[in-house]
């Protein structure tokens, strides 16, 4: 059983104000308890943020305490012709497309990306499985990408799309909103530990938003889509496994 960062966090605001509750389960058993702890990717924001600086960057280790092993999480091989074929290529064919809310959509080679200032940094990973590794990131700020790209003023959410299957087929998505986005530690990493990513940790390039768990952490990511809202992304609340195992939209730590 998870247990969700949303209804850890709103039971200990609640117990730190001395309020009386009996327990996320016991709220959670009415309907309108289940909207207040539930229905709400909002409300869990809402208050993680307001206890937290989420501007404040994740902690940041020494090359000495780097994990002997980084285990990938999600897919480890997308397995399809077309990702087959970049591979051979070594990916001189990828492209990454920012586009959607954008008034100046771009497609970036991996050559483009690698010519960009990058940001290193030795964060640690948390995946929701249970395990924690330490490795060094590098790549491109993702603010920088979208500055050039020219957000537009409805845009609210970037859309990760991902060369990976899921189940029935569904290419892999998940999204962040704009205060992540221009985090100073959200990078689209191309180096694992000095070394360009490799299948299993999700060649070519992925996502790194080091404020959140591992899930978040897109790979094989190939589009960048601006967008208003996340109503019509999957099944709406925002990500794959948001969609299909009721994970938090919001996975901050």
């Amino acid at each position: 059983m998870i247990l969700t960062r949303r209804a850890a966090l709103v039971g200990g605001v609640a117990s730190g104000a001395g309020l009386v509750l009996s327990g996320c389960d016991a709220v959670g058993s009415s309907d309108l308890g289940r909207r207040i702890l539930f229905s709400g990717d909002d409300a869990h924001r809402i208050l993680q943020r307001g206890i937290t600086d989420r501007t404040a960057l994740a902690r940041e280790f020494g090359a000495d305490q780097m994990s002997p092993v980084f285990r990938s999480n999600g897919t480890r091989d997308p397995a399809t012709p077309d990702y087959a074929a970049h591979v051979a290529s070594r990916f001189a064919d990828w492209r990454i497309a920012i586009d959607g809310l954008v008034t100046r959509p771009l497609s970036l080679s991996m050559a483009d990306l690698r010519a960009m200032p990058a940001r290193s940094q030795i964060t640690r990973h948390d995946c929701v499985e249970g395990w924690s590794a330490i490795g060094k990131w590098t790549g491109p700020r993702l603010r920088p990408l979208l500055q050039l790209a020219g957000l537009r003023d409805s845009a609210r959410y970037l859309v990760f799309h991902c060369a990976d299957r899921m189940r029935g087929g569904v290419p892999y998505y998940e999204s962040i909103d704009l205060v992540d986005a221009f985090h100073a530690q959200t990078i689209l990493a191309w180096l694992l530990n000095d070394r360009p990513l490799d299948v299993a940790h999700g060649a070519p390039v992925r996502l790194r938003v080091e404020k959140h768990l591992g899930y978040k952490h897109a790979k094989y990511v190939h589009r960048i889509e601006a967008v208003a809202s996340l109503d019509r992304i999957g099944q709406g609340k925002g990500g794959y496994w948001e969609d299909v195992a009721d994970y938090d939209w919001y996975a901050g730590i």
